[in-house]
């Protein structure tokens, strides 16, 4: 295997500054290999744990997130602890890492449109699993409403509701789209009435927490950077880090915090990361 690219001029890395890195992210939809592959790709080094040789991770996605608190926190009793997924292909491989049981997902048999037999079946049960004993919302790019249908009847019959994040936006292209928060997880809170998931991604303190049991860090010696308030400044900040650095590169603008009664305010920012290399 060739090896990777080295870092770009202005960037820095863990062994350049004696630092240690934890990439955090909630996009679902990379697993944390996928995020190596795309950090590397872009002259980052990154790792991510393997057994042979053994390394210590450097990525915590919100997928992760929610594969260990299904895994080890809920530890749900056999048999009702399969997971029904709304999402991509980077939330099964984390349930996979964790040897946990899903459906949904990126199964091809569910793109498509619902049909009056689905009615009928989803209506009696018969579609339904059930050893379904949770309902995982993530960023689905195939969402449709066989799977909204399904997803519903699993809440309504007493299934768990987690989302992997809220995020209302996810940017692209230079611009911003629907995010999870404004997807999968927000349209079955909108039928389930009285129930809001359990967010597993930034800026929930308990993403925050599984991050801190891995990584054995000190948060007061530890800086969230960011460019985005709502997720990452507010994470840094009701984690009660050292600090927080926002990065114009991405969401953020100086306008959002600048001014009297803001809610959610940086320690620091820069324009761009390689503003730190001075």
């Amino acid at each position: 295997m060739p090896a990777p690219p080295p870092p770009p001029p202005n960037s820095f890395t863990h062994t350049e500054t004696g630092k240690q890195i934890v990439f955090v992210t909630n996009n679902s939809t990379k697993s944390r290999a996928d995020y190596k592959k795309k950090l590397e790709s872009m002259g980052i080094p990154c790792k991510v744990l393997t057994p042979n040789p053994p390394s210590q991770d450097e990525v915590f996605g919100s997928s992760y997130s929610a594969a260990i608190y299904i895994s080890r926190i809920l530890a749900l009793p056999s048999p009702k602890n399969k997971i029904f997924v709304l999402g991509e292909a980077g939330i099964e491989a984390e349930l996979r890492s964790e040897s946990l049981a899903y459906i949904g997902g990126s199964d091809p048999l569910l793109r498509r449109d619902i049909t009056p037999a689905d009615y009928a079946g989803i209506a009696s049960g018969e579609m339904l699993d059930p050893d379904v004993g949770v309902v995982l919302c993530g960023l689905d790019f195939h969402i449709n409403y066989l799977k909204l249908s399904l997803g519903y009847h699993y809440l309504q019959r007493g299934a768990l509701f987690l989302a992997t994040n809220t995020d209302s936006t996810l940017p692209a292209a230079g611009t911003f789209f629907p995010g999870a928060g404004a997807t999968t997880a927000a349209a079955l809170s909108a039928m389930v009435e009285g129930r809001k998931p359990v967010a597993l991604g930034k800026p929930s303190q308990a993403m925050m927490e599984a991050i801190e049991g891995k990584f054995r860090f000190e948060r007061a010696r530890t800086c969230m950077v960011g460019d985005r308030l709502d997720t990452d400044i507010k994470f840094g900040i009701e984690g009660e880090l050292g600090g927080t650095l926002a990065v114009l590169t991405g969401v953020a603008r100086r306008e959002e915090w600048e001014g009297e009664g803001r809610d959610i305010v940086p320690a620091a920012f820069v324009d761009r990361l390689g503003d730190l290399m001075g």
